[in-house]
């Protein structure tokens, strides 16, 4: 080894590398590691709350912030998922075709197959836009045939603004009420019944309505009571004649039950013709 100023040279020939290389002298002791004990960082096979992939380390309890399939909402359970939106995406995921079918249906009550066909895909979707055009109607219709009538005997014409509201409480209140308290009665006979089907049966029940109002601007009164008639009839047939064949199962008194349907929704006729097919000066 020579050195030079501030610098130390080490001579190539005396060490061979940058460390010197073991002798096979026998008063050095070799020291073997076996394979097993041995271990590899990160572990292959985690434990605990570590796992082997190279992501955060996750909760061993993660049930609330367990993502949905294929939704990246965190999925509740319980009750508590009827206050969730997602709750009631699947109830609003029908095509126009759909709705449009089931409209037919409901005009054509006599099959009684409504119930067994959308069975497994309720909608909630018609219901509520077929409530909604029937306050609309109901609103614009009464307006326009009482100031027709006023303008005709040369009266003056005040608008009611207590028909909007009036219709909205009469239409949302018995599409949503009657159907919770039929599925109360239907679970005390132990009749089987799911509570969106009620609700969509009901409310495409109401369609025949739309064109009845329509209607009701031609100003005859026996014509008028005709058309609520029919429309009360074809609606009440519909609902009585799809719930037969489920409430049959509830014994001997399945017949009150379905004769109460059947009366109930033709009620509903009746006060629609008083209150929305009648004019008065």
């Amino acid at each position: 080894m020579m050195s030079g100023g501030n610098y130390t040279t080490i001579d190539n020939q005396k060490f061979s590398g940058s460390v010197p290389a073991v002798s096979d002298s026998p008063d050095h002791v070799g020291i073997k590691f076996t394979d097993s004990s041995l271990q590899t960082f990160p572990p292959s096979g985690g434990q605990g709350k570590i796992s082997g992939g190279s992501g955060p380390p996750r909760d061993a309890d993660d049930t609330f912030s367990k993502p949905a399939s294929g939704s990246d909402e965190p999925q509740s359970s319980g009750w508590f998922q009827a206050f969730s939106i997602a709750y009631y995406r699947p109830y609003f995921d029908v095509d126009t075709s759909d709705v449009l079918e089931r409209i037919k249906d409901s005009l054509i009550p006599f099959k009684g197959s409504f119930s067994e066909k959308n069975a497994s895909n309720p909608d909630l979707y018609g219901p509520f836009w077929i409530c909604t055009t029937l306050i609309f109607v109901a609103a614009s219709i009464g307006t326009f045939v009482t100031y027709v009538a006023h303008k005709i005997q040369k009266k003056e014409w005040n608008y009611d603004i207590n028909l909007v509201t009036w219709s909205a409480g009469l239409f949302y209140g018995y599409v949503t009420v009657i159907p919770l308290c039929l599925y109360i009665i239907l679970k005390y006979f132990s009749v089987p019944s799911g509570l969106v089907q009620l609700f969509c049966l009901y409310g495409y029940s109401l369609f025949i309505f739309i064109p009845a109002l329509c209607l009701s601007v031609v100003p005859f009164e026996i014509f008028r009571w005709v058309v609520a008639g029919v429309a009360g009839f074809l609606s009440a047939s519909f609902v009585a004649l799809n719930l037969r064949n489920h409430i049959m199962s509830a014994g001997e008194r399945w017949f009150l039950i379905v004769s109460g349907i059947f009366l109930l929704q033709l009620a509903l006729a009746v006060v629609l013709k008083l209150y929305l097919f009648t004019v008065t000066v």
